[in-house]
């Protein structure tokens, strides 16, 4: 029997669409270890009752834990971590100490057991960079200690240190906005939370001024990247591709996103919510993040198919039929 891949996180949102694409690609079983702490088991069920996917009810920061896990994996996705803008702000120091210690212990494991690991980082790690489109190689900007909103950042990027500076045959995988069908608005997630308000006739609330742009890229299209980069990356095919972009290009205003919403869903209205009234005093974001994709689609040929208005009008229609 073929080996699985051992994917960390994987009933969550991004990492549940992975473990899904790894079947439809002819994986014949995926390990999955979650603490079902966000993530939901029910996200697994139809490749559990298949006898495809076997799910183990767990910490990865316990090492022995995911020792035991990894055995005769053809790898390791690490997507586990403590996520979402309201999540970091109300608990900075403890999403640090979840993410470094669920990085740490994935990290030595890979290092011993020689397994692949593609690590699951973040658009956040561009911090305050003005310089748009992202490269990889680019400096990093984040704020300052006082600022608990940057401790996510902070820690994936320490996380993108650790998974290529420790002997690791690793890529890193930095995701911009991923939505779809699946994504919860709990810990601040912008796009269902907009599209819950709307079906049900009410303001969107959007934060700041609503100039500030984004890319959201569809998870299908994130989990095909990832697909293609762990395939490269168990095949030795990646080259020199140590760091990639995952999103899309597609450029849009929280405004003009919350907007768009409005007129698919056909209700609903905009209130302006200063970031003091959301977050608390001293918070900060950054005016635009937008990739720059060409290192991933050299590595792997792989460029974004879904547009935004297609996602929009899929989630609407989803969110109607859970409340009809």
């Amino acid at each position: 029997m073929s080996r699985p891949w051992l994917v960390t996180g994987g009933a969550g949102f991004v990492g549940s669409h992975f473990v899904a694409r790894l079947l439809e690609r002819g994986a014949a079983r995926v390990r999955v270890i979650d603490d079902l702490s966000t993530g939901s088991r029910t996200t697994l069920d139809d490749g559990i009752a298949r006898g495809q996917v076997e799910l183990i009810v767990g910490n990865v920061a316990d090492r022995d834990t995911l020792f035991a896990a990894a055995q005769d994996t053809l790898g390791i996705a690490h997507f586990a971590a403590s996520v979402g803008v309201e999540r970091v702000v109300d608990a900075p120091g403890a999403t640090l100490r979840n993410n470094l210690a669920s990085t740490l212990s994935v990290v030595d494991v890979a290092r011993e057991l020689d397994a692949p690991l593609l690590f699951i980082s973040t658009s956040e790690v561009y911090g305050k960079s003005s310089a748009v489109p992202f490269r990889e190689d680019a400096d990093l900007a984040l704020g300052a200690t006082t600022c608990g909103r940057w401790s996510y950042a902070a820690g994936k990027a320490t996380g993108e240190w650790l998974a290529l500076g420790s002997g690791v045959r690793a890529v890193v995988a930095r995701l911009f906005n991923t939505v779809g069908p699946g994504q919860s608005g709990e810990g601040g997630m912008v796009l269902p939370r907009f599209i819950q308000a709307a079906v049900a006739g009410a303001a969107l609330r959007v934060f700041g001024d609503g100039a500030q742009t984004r890319c959201f890229a569809n998870v299908r299209d994130v989990s095909a990247g990832l697909g293609d980069l762990a395939a490269a990356l168990v095949a030795e095919r990646l080259g020199e591709a140590r760091v990639v972009n995952v999103g899309s290009q597609e450029e849009v205003t929280i405004r003009a996103l919350a907007e768009r919403v409005i007129a698919v869903a056909g209700s609903g209205s905009i209130v302006s919510v200063p970031y003091a009234e959301a977050y608390g005093d001293g918070f900060e974001d950054m005016r635009r993040r937008v990739p720059d994709l060409a290192a991933i689609e050299r590595a792997v040929g792989w460029v974004p198919t879904t547009m935004l208005d297609a996602t929009i009008a899929e989630l609407v229609a989803l969110e109607r039929a859970r409340r009809a």
